[in-house]
């Protein structure tokens, strides 16, 4: 009997993300609390740039752009904020603040999540890095599900999706 596999990726779906920051957008431009601010929140190259005149106000932009990113169905996980979270930088008379958006799974994080899997199901499981994917595979299906059961539960710092379940 042939092995099963599937692929664990960790992909930010652009489209949402241009959704969800257009939204965001429309009702800083729309918002009471955001008049006369210079909120803002817009691209910069592949991140997304935010500007207020406060710390407080920007961190609310943060907050509106992350409510519609969760109801367009985007992992926060893809927004790298820095390696100490959402720290706003004073720029001359406004604050700002960059993400960027992660794509794919770092060399470390696929280490990181191989070493759970042969931890947890030994031999019988067999995860090999291919590039920015990480392929698991197993002659048993049940033991592939108990995978991602697993992969779902643990807490890592990347959004993962399954794809190419055979």
């Amino acid at each position: 009997m042939a092995d099963s596999s599937f692929d664990i990726v960790s992909k930010t779906d652009k489209q949402e993300v241009a959704n969800a920051l257009n939204q965001a957008a429309k009702e800083i431009s729309q918002r009471y609390d955001f008049k006369g601010v210079g909120a803002s929140i817009d691209w910069s190259g592949e991140g997304i740039l935010m500007k207020a005149n406060t710390e407080e106000r920007l961190l609310a932009v943060l907050d509106v752009f992350q409510t519609k990113l969760v109801k367009r169905g985007v992992s926060l996980k893809s927004l790298d904020m820095g390696d100490n979270g959402p720290a706003p930088k004073p720029s001359g008379k406004e604050y700002r603040l960059e993400a960027a958006l992660r794509d794919g799974l770092t060399q470390d994080n696929a280490k990181k999540i191989s070493k759970l899997i042969r931890d947890e199901f030994g031999k019988t499981v067999k995860p090999v890095i291919q590039g920015d994917e990480l392929r698991v595979s197993s002659k048993s299906k049940d033991d592939l599900q108990a995978v991602q059961q697993m992969l779902k539960g643990a807490d890592l710092d990347v959004a993962l999706q399954f794809v190419n379940y055979r």
